[in-house]
């Protein structure tokens, strides 16, 4: 029987650590009751590449390490399980669960098969797929190639961290935990988040000017910008290019340090696609997700709760800090326009989507002029970031814990963070205005 993905991850990784993966490839191939072709799609997934089973699968799986190559391509689906899966109206779990119809089972075959036209790499069919038939690729292996090369590489952790690994559990501690794995140093994702707050904030006044005017956030989630982009086209027009706060986490840090590799760990599966699209590839080299860093803390023995603080000058804002949780970049955008343009916060109100229904109905309501509101915040998990499939506890302790740190923050607005715009200094942005010159501002940029 073939382990648990989750499971088999953490053997793969332990034959790596002590340099014995061939033999441990070996060893999991052999076992004649279990599909090997299934398992080596399994495995491949999990090393971060695309190796079908063969003779030579151990020796081709080591070459593909060897000379490895991204790909776009995020979720893998393993085998054929349509035969005995559970259908509702015709339709398998997975096809029913995909909300943009990118699942299609081969009549041929009888495989779930990806249109990878219409996937937006959610993760939905990850998470719901109880047999695993899919699984979204693992990139920690060729990382560490990486960082055995003693390149320096950047941990950039999403705001949705706090209280991932514990309630006990400092940001100091998981700095630390990141660096006995190899990574030079760790930075927050809320800082950039700052940044992102301030352009947002700068969008808003170009968009809103009368009541009837609205604008779209587009800073956080790749699922929302995925729907509007392949279902609610006409919609681009009235959002905002910026970039997300993990992509500008990138693209700063290699402005100022151009040798270095970044890469973001988070709740999310769709991120691991946003770093691979082609308007801004190269800000982010890989992504990691919570549980697979916990797998990875498991495996080496890393308890967090037992490590040194490894501390840091505080730089993130509550504003940023809260991006994690619905409703959060709304109420961060809100105090920063307050404060650059007092005369536009009048027409200030927002509404909030959290979850693929809802965004859908918020965006269907605007096509149809039922627009509640002037600024309109979307994010594909219930609960925002924090309800991510990655994320290790319930959204619902994840959002208390989000809400504390961000409440211990001693910089409560982004625009008064010193040292974020010590940073824009470094990259040409002198003052808020500066946030209006479009040359200026383009590392923050996108095109939709």
């Amino acid at each position: 029987m073939i382990p648990k993905n989750a499971q088999l991850f953490k053997e793969i990784l332990k034959s790596y650590y002590e340099g014995v993966l061939d033999e441990k490839v070996e060893e999991l191939t052999k076992d004649e009751e279990v599909d090997k072709e299934i398992l080596a799609r399994r495995i491949s997934a999990i090393c971060g590449v695309e190796v079908e089973y063969g003779k030579d699968f151990s020796s081709q799986l080591k070459e593909a390490l060897k000379n490895y190559i991204q790909s776009n391509k995020v979720i893998v689906n393993t085998h054929d399980c349509v035969a005995d899966c559970v259908t509702v109206n015709g339709k398998t779990i997975c096809e029913n669960a995909c909300p943009f119809n990118a699942i299609i089972i081969n009549k041929e075959t009888s495989q779930a098969e990806i249109n990878e036209r219409d996937c937006v790499n959610c993760g939905i069919c990850v998470d719901i797929c109880k047999r695993e038939n899919f699984i979204d690729k693992i990139e920690f292996i060729p990382l560490q190639e990486i960082i055995k090369e003693n390149k320096k590489v950047i941990a950039a952790v999403a705001p949705a961290v706090s209280g991932q690994f514990g309630p006990d559990v400092s940001i100091g501690q998981i700095r630390s935990a990141l660096k006995a794995i190899g990574f030079a140093d760790m930075v927050e994702v809320a800082f950039f988040a700052d940044m992102l707050t301030i352009k947002e904030a700068s969008e808003f006044n170009k968009f809103v000017s009368e009541k009837e005017d609205f604008m779209l956030s587009s800073c956080c989630c790749p699922i929302w910008i995925g729907m509007i982009k392949k279902k609610f086209n006409e919609l681009i027009k009235y959002t905002s290019p910026s970039v997300s706060p993990m992509i500008a986490a990138g693209r700063v840090i290699k402005a100022i340090d151009p040798e270095c590799k970044v890469v973001f760990i988070g709740p999310c599966i769709a991120k691991k696609a946003e770093a691979k699209m082609e308007d801004i590839k190269g800000a982010i080299d890989y992504v990691l997700t919570f549980t697979e860093l916990k797998d990875i803390f498991d495996v080496l023995d890393i308890h967090l709760e037992k490590l040194p603080e490894e501390l840091s000058t505080q730089y993130s804002s509550k504003g940023g800090r809260i991006y994690a949780r619905v409703g959060g970049v709304s109420e961060a955008v809100r105090e920063a326009l307050n404060e650059m343009f007092p005369d536009k916060i009048s027409l200030f109100t927002s509404d909030k989507a959290s979850g693929v229904p809802e965004c859908r109905k918020m965006l269907s309501d605007i096509t149809e002029g039922k627009i509640s509101a002037r600024f309109l915040e979307g994010m594909g998990c219930i609960g925002g970031c924090v309800g991510g499939p990655k994320a290790i506890v319930p959204k619902e302790e994840g959002k208390k814990a989000v809400d504390k740190y961000g409440d211990d923050s001693k910089i409560k607005i982004s625009v008064y963070n010193e040292i974020m715009n010590q940073f824009l200094n470094e990259l040409g942005i002198k003052s808020l205005n500066d946030f209006e010159n479009k040359e200026k501002i383009s590392i923050f940029e996108r095109e939709l």
